[in-house]
C-alpha cells in the first residue's frame, strides 16, 4: 500500500520531529511506571509493549515498574478476603501478602513480560526480592486529629517503604539488552515480603538508576490547575506552591511527592503521563507537545 502524498509528509514530519529526541535520549534510562486504565485494555496493552521495545530499538534503556491494585482487589473478593484501606493504602495482612505476590510476582509481571517478548523484546520479570533488588522497610502510618495528644499510629501490616535499591543488578540487565520488568515487592532485613507503592518503587529505582526521565503512566490528563487546565511544564518550587494552596490533593498527592523526590534526588525530569491516549509514552518522549505534565528542578 503506498502512502498518498498528505499521509508521507505527516510520517516524515513525525520521524523529523522525533530525531533529536532519540539523538538526546541514546543511551539514557528511562523508568515507567505502567498501571491503571493502560494496563487494561487490550489495545492500550499492544501499544504500550510496542512503545517500549522501539524505545531499545534505538538506543534507550526502559525500565518498567507496574501495579496491579484492580488484579489484587478481584483474586481477594474471589477468595472472600475482605480489602481495607487506610490512607489509599491496602491494609496488608499475611493472606492479603500472598495473595499480592501471586497477583503482582505471578501474573500481572508475566503478562507483561510475555507482552513485551511478543513484540520483540527481551524483558525480564523481577521482583524486589530477587538477588535483593529492593530492600524495604516497615512503613508506619500516623494520624492526628485535634482532640489528640499524640498521634495515633496505625498498623497496616506488611506494607513497605524502600530503604535501598540494587542498583548493580538492574545497570547489569540493561546494559545486556535485557529490558527489566519490576513487581513491587519488598524484601525486608529477616526476608519477609513487603507491599510497596508501585510508584515509590518507580521513583526510588530513577532515583538510584540516576535515570534521565521518570514517567508515572495514569488515569487523568496531567497535573490540572484549579480551571481544570493541564499543566503542562512545572518546576519543582511550583509544584510545591500547588501543594501548599491546595491545587495538588487526595489521590494526587503521593504520585506528585514520589516524583518531586526523584527529580530532587538527580533525575533529570519526572512525567505524569496519561495512560489512557495509545502510545503515550512515545508521544510524551518524541514529540515536542508530549501528552502530560513535565517536572524538572529548573
Amino acid at each position: 500500500m503506498t502512502l498518498n502524498r498528505a499521509d508521507a509528509a505527516h510520517v516524515a514530519e513525525v520521524l523529523s520531529e522525533a530525531l533529536p529526541y532519540i539523538r538526546r535520549f541514546v543511551g539514557k534510562t528511562l523508568v515507567v511506571k505502567y498501571g491503571g486504565n493502560a494496563m487494561e485494555s487490550e489495545t492500550l496493552k499492544q501499544g504500550f509493549a510496542r512503545d517500549i521495545v522501539l524505545m531499545k530499538a534505538v538506543g534507550i534503556n526502559p525500565v518498567v515498574v507496574h501495579g496491579g491494585g484492580p488484579q489484587i482487589g478481584d483474586l481477594l473478593k474471589r477468595l472472600n478476603i475482605e480489602s481495607r484501606f487506610v490512607d489509599g493504602m491496602r491494609v496488608t495482612d499475611t493472606q492479603t501478602m500472598d495473595v499480592v505476590e501471586m497477583v503482582l510476582g505471578g501474573q500481572v509481571n508475566k503478562d507483561i513480560v510475555n507482552l513485551i517478548n511478543n513484540h520483540g523484546g527481551k524483558a525480564i520479570g523481577l521482583t524486589g526480592q530477587d538477588a535483593g533488588l529492593i530492600r524495604a522497610r516497615k512503613l508506619t502510618v500516623t494520624r492526628q486529629t485535634p482532640e489528640m495528644t499524640t498521634p495515633e499510629i496505625i498498623d497496616i501490616g506488611q506494607v513497605g517503604e524502600v530503604a535501598s535499591v540494587n542498583s548493580a543488578l538492574l545497570n547489569m540487565l540493561v546494559n545486556s539488552d535485557f529490558i527489566p520488568v519490576v513487581a513491587p515487592i519488598g524484601v525486608g532485613a529477616n526476608g519477609e515480603s513487603y507491599n510497596i507503592n508501585a510508584d515509590l518503587v518507580a521513583g526510588k529505582i530513577a532515583e538510584a538508576l540516576q535515570a534521565e526521565k521518570l514517567m508515572l503512566l495514569t488515569n487523568i490528563a496531567g497535573l490540572m490547575n484549579k480551571e481544570g487546565e493541564v499543566l503542562t511544564g512545572l518546576t519543582t518550587a511550583q509544584v510545591d506552591e500547588l501543594i501548599a494552596d491546595g491545587t495538588i490533593y487526595g489521590g494526587m498527592l503521593p504520585k506528585i511527592r514520589c516524583a518531586l523526590e526523584a527529580v530532587q534526588g538527580g533525575v533529570k525530569s519526572a512525567h505524569i503521563v496519561d495512560g489512557r491516549v495509545p502510545n503515550a509514552v512515545l508521544l510524551e518522549i518524541f514529540t515536542d507537545n508530549g501528552v502530560g505534565t513535565l517536572i524538572t528542578n529548573h
